[in-house]
Order: C-alpha cells, then structure tokens, then sequence
C-alpha cells in the first residue's frame, strides 16, 4: 500500500549547481543533460531542500516533508553510461539544524526511513565517477505501514 508520491526536477536556477567546466543543457522539465570530463567523484553536483531561507538563499523549498515514523521509496531516474554512476545522499538535521543522519544511496530504487529527530533535510546529487548523464527526476514515495524506526534501533 502506497501512500503519498513526490517528483522533484532539476530547475534551470543555478543555486547550488556545480558549475565549474559543467554543460548543463535543460531540453525539458524532465530532461537534463550534464557533461564534466574534469570533475572529482564525490563532488556534489546538484541540491534541493526541504526548508530554506529565501532570503539568503533565493529559492523555494523542493523536497516534501517527510518524519522520522514513516517508511519511504526514493526512484532515481537518471541515465548514465554504462560503468558510471551518480549516487544521492539524504542528509537529515534537526530543528537547532544539527545533522542528525545521512543515507547513501547509489541504486536506482531504495527504501529508506528518516531519523525521528528529523525537521528538514536535504537531497545531494553525488558525482559516482560520471562525466556525462541525464536527469529526469527523482520519485520520493511514502510506503504505508512498515514497522519499527531502524534510527530508534540506533540510539539517535
């Protein structure tokens, strides 16, 4: 049983966007085009939020909220050439914005559940080794009834 089901897109607004020798090339909504043949992996390529200041920052949250007590898919739609990879990080603050938990995830399809301290978050698009991709979107997918919080488990 699925619950609620939030796509995020890479806008054509430059905020934290690793510019430096990239091509991005916006064809449509669902459709970037990235190419980097000098960036390091392990670079962050791209960011969205799930709560910002727009008076510093000048963007508007992109990501849903989500808590600590539900249980998530995240759908990776993006086409890398074959032995390449990009990867996504999840990192999760509480409301001192204290990061409380980060996942790493480099599969196409991944369920994944947030701290309980979790207030905000944010999604990181990684440089698994690529030098050229393109993005669709990302799916996050509230997944419905899955049992015990693993970061309750951890202590955190």
């Amino acid at each position: 049983m699925a619950g609620e089901r939030w796509t995020i897109y890479w806008n054509e607004y430059a905020a934290d966007t690793y510019l430096y020798g990239s091509e991005i090339t916006f064809h449509k909504k669902d459709d970037v085009e990235f190419f980097n043949c000098l960036m390091p992996p392990g670079t962050v390529i791209k960011q969205w939020y799930s709560k910002t200041n727009y008076q510093m920052q000048r963007i508007e949250p992109a990501l849903p909220m989500i808590d600590g007590e539900s249980h998530y898919q995240i759908i990776l739609n993006i086409d890398c050439p074959e032995d390449e990879e990009c990867m996504v990080r999840l990192v999760f603050y509480d409301r001192y914005e204290v990061e409380v938990g980060s996942i790493a995830i480099r599969e196409r399809m991944t369920d994944f559940q947030c701290p309980l301290k979790t207030y905000s978050y944010k999604l990181q698009l990684i440089n698994g080794g690529v030098t050229k991709f393109r993005f669709h979107s990302i799916v996050i997918c509230e997944i419905a009834g899955e049992g015990n919080n693993i970061w309750d488990r951890k202590g955190n």
